[in-house]
Order: C-alpha cells, then sequence, then structure tokens
C-alpha cells in the first residue's frame, strides 16, 4: 500500500460507523465512507462537536450541516510546497483528494530525475493536485476537465501555489473526446495521469461507467506516450476494481510496445487514533525504469 503520510495540514483523526473524523488545517468534518464499515468507539470529542458534517439521506444524496466552518478556506501540502483551497461542495467533497498525495510524491520525482523536458497530460483533472505537483517538479502539463467549475478552481489552486505563470494549458472538454482529438493530431506526452469517475454522465447523456469504459481508455491515452515516455498513472475509486486488474490491464496494454514495469496498489492515510491506514482506492502506475 503506498500511504499518504507526509501531510502536515490534514489528518485522518478517527474512524467509525461508515464515517471519517478528518482534520482539514484548523477545521474537522466528519464524512461519509463506505470503506469504513467498522463500528469502534468514538473517543474523539470532536466527533459530537464538528465544524461540519455531511449527513447521508437514505433517499440518496445527503446535506452539509455546519458550525463555524467558513465558505472557503486553504491548506498547505508542505513537502511540495503547495497550497489547496478547499470549500465544502457536491455531494460529500472539499475540492481535493489528500491520499493521491502519494501519487504525487512519486512522480515528482521521475519528472526532477528525468533531465529533460517533461510533458505531461492530466485527464479528469478535477481541481488540480497532480497538476500543480507535475508543474512544480518543472514539467509542462496540459490539464484537461470536462467541468468548468473544476478548471476554474485548479487555477485558483495554482495562483495561491505561486504557480500561476507555470507551463499549464487549461482545457474544459470531454476526456475521451480531447484523447481522439490528439491521436488524430499526432500530438505525444512523455506522461499520463488518469482519475477517472466511478460514474457519470457526458454533455448530451451519455453514461459513463468505469468498468466498462477504462480498459478502452488505456488502449487509447496509451496511443499519446511518446517514444520516450515516463510514467502513465490511472487511479480507480471504485471498490470493484482491484489493483491486479489495473496492473493486468496495463501490462497487456503499454508494456509489449514500451517494456518498462506495472506496479499497482491501495492507496491509504493513517488513521491518528490508532495507527492503521484507511483505504482509499487503488492506482496504477506504469514507469520505463
Amino acid at each position: 500500500m503506498w500511504i499518504a503520510d507526509k501531510w502536515k495540514d490534514y489528518e485522518v483523526l478517527d474512524t467509525s460507523g461508515g464515517e471519517k473524523l478528518e482534520r482539514w488545517g484548523n477545521y474537522a468534518l466528519v464524512r461519509p465512507d463506505p470503506q469504513v464499515i467498522w463500528d469502534t468507539p468514538k473517543e474523539n470529542p470532536l466527533w459530537s462537536a464538528p465544524n461540519g458534517h455531511y449527513h447521508r439521506s437514505s433517499k440518496g444524496g445527503g446535506e452539509w450541516e455546519f458550525h463555524n466552518l467558513p465558505q472557503e478556506w486553504s491548506i498547505f501540502y508542505q513537502s511540495l510546497g503547495l497550497t489547496f483551497r478547499l470549500k465544502p461542495f457536491s455531494f460529500k467533497h472539499t475540492g481535493l483528494f489528500p491520499e493521491q498525495a502519494a501519487n504525487w510524491e512519486w512522480f515528482s520525482s521521475l519528472i526532477k530525475k528525468a533531465g529533460r523536458p517533461i510533458k505531461v497530460l492530466n485527464l479528469f483533472a478535477y481541481t488540480g493536485g497532480a497538476t500543480l505537483a507535475a508543474a512544480k517538479a518543472g514539467a509542462s502539463v496540459v490539464h484537461v476537465d470536462a467541468s468548468k467549475g473544476m478548471v476554474g478552481w485548479a487555477k485558483e489552486n495554482a495562483q495561491i501555489s505561486g504557480l500561476a505563470a507555470a507551463p499549464v494549458r487549461y482545457l474544459v472538454d470531454d476526456c475521451v473526446k480531447f484523447v481522439e482529438r490528439e491521436i488524430r493530431r499526432g500530438n505525444h506526452y512523455d506522461a499520463v495521469i488518469m482519475d477517472p469517475p466511478s460514474y457519470g454522465r457526458g454533455p448530451k447523456g451519455e453514461v459513463w461507467k468505469l468498468e466498462d469504459s477504462v480498459f478502452s481508455l488505456i488502449q487509447l491515452a496509451s496511443q499519446l506516450l511518446s517514444e520516450e515516455p515516463l510514467f502513465f498513472l490511472i487511479n480507480s475509486y471504485t471498490t470493484g476494481l482491484q489493483p491486479a486488474v489495473l496492473t493486468y490491464m496495463m501490462s497487456t496494454v503499454i508494456c509489449p510496445g514500451r517494456g518498462g514495469k506495472v506496479e499497482a496498489g491501495e492507496i491509504g492515510l493513517p488513521v491518528s487514533s490508532n495507527g492503521l491506514v484507511l483505504p482509499c482506492g487503488a492506482s496504477g502506475r506504469w514507469s520505463k525504469t
């Protein structure tokens, strides 16, 4: 398991009863988590007095309950020198997946050690955590997301991280269609990052289901790799998509023509109350070396 254990401004304080108690800077949030199937004593007093609590509805969805929580605030990822603006919004989200810091550390090291210009394509790029990490390491990045709001948020994160002038191209576009156009245009990238949703709908009502579409997406995106590719990273939050599945798909698509190696595993966050680790999905990593 790859653990995001370098955070100072973020912390999983405890987990129990289908929820996790987190510290985001100076504020405590309680949010649902499907992985938390255990029911352990809730001894931390912040369980009963958080600044924000997302209550899931039995009818689907849910709503936030707030207590002295600002509309937005920021946290700092000291290890890479990145700042992220946060705000509670749709469903249970805050605008950041802190467990992804484990992947930021991995590919940042590869980019820095490459000793040459690296061009990165970040698909389903959300609010730009991976984009900023890659840019901070010295890469140029093409950031693609279908949500105009998320792309705007990513630009704000770049601004407060001191990366407003970094070589990042922000695009509001359907990721699959963008990749198809890039293939036709003959463009290539030294690295590809993708964080596709488990389920979603396109602008014309097209249904996206990760299990049905991820293999063809890997096939498409791998065609954009340059003659000297550095890495390929895919994240999955779908519980049914095991690390071994990611390994199999990436090994059969990328390795035959590119060599290199594939590693896949769970990513997780340390839990302060007991020293255990909360699993937060899986990642597949291909690298040339």
